[in-house]
């Protein structure tokens, strides 16, 4: 009997748990995304329905929807709700497109453009984090996301073009072959500055003869890391 209590005891304190998950993830949208202008219905779905608690360390797990970026590992940090929201509402995704994301850290960012976008293509420089989200992105079910352990500044070249790409952390320039696997048409965004200063996120548009930049905001990333950096 005490088996079975201590089970039932389990179970109820998991599903408290995630009710507890839910409701607090209903008040980030409302309160830190919704509230500060993100309107885009794809966007407010996406961050409804992926559980961030599952991607920051356990001992965390308490701060899953603060409206603050959280440590990673490995010096890598997952980007606050707000961030993820208006990045994402900034490419203007629709459902059948290709994403490339450069930066995959955790795969939170890499799971809300799942919700919203036919495939995505994610790679990531340190190779611990990429077989953790890899593991991780399956263990929750999202089979439309592709893990790669690498450099991202030249991009997934056999995968390109791409319809938007998104990167997550802090470049000095934006990366020539990104622009070359755009789509005409296709938008990314990319955070832009010296390294670890306040960089602007830069909104890049591929027009058919020219490339439109925009700056959105003043932001902090980590930086951009390379392998063989030229």
């Amino acid at each position: 009997m005490l088996i079975l209590w201590l089970s039932v005891f389990t179970m109820s304190s998991n599903v408290l748990g995630q009710e507890n998950y839910t409701h607090r993830r209903k008040q980030m949208v409302e309160t830190q995304i919704k509230a500060r202008g993100i309107q885009d219905y794809a966007t407010l779905y996406a961050l409804l329905n992926v559980p961030r608690h599952e991607f920051v360390p356990r001992d965390i797990r308490a701060f899953a929807y603060n409206d603050s970026p959280l440590p990673i590992g490995k010096r890598q940090t997952i980007s606050q709700p707000f961030i993820v929201g208006f990045m994402t509402q900034a490419l203007r995704l629709k459902s059948d497109y290709k994403v490339l994301e450069i930066g995959t850290g955790s795969g939170y960012q890499a799971a809300i453009l799942a919700k919203v976008v036919d495939s995505v293509y994610t790679i990531e420089i340190v190779s611990e984090l990429a077989q953790e989200a890899e593991k991780r992105l399956s263990r929750l079910g999202y089979s439309n996301v592709v893990v790669r352990d690498g450099d991202g500044y030249n991009g997934w070249p056999n995968q390109a073009p791409f319809d938007a790409i998104m990167v997550t952390a802090g470049a000095p320039y934006i990366p020539q072959p990104l622009i070359d696997q755009l789509k005409i048409g296709g938008r990314m965004i990319i955070p832009v500055g010296p390294h670890n200063g306040v960089r602007q996120l830069v909104l890049v548009i591929k027009r058919k003869n020219k490339i439109v930049k925009k700056e959105l905001m003043a932001v902090r990333f980590v930086p951009f890391t390379r392998k063989n950096p030229q």
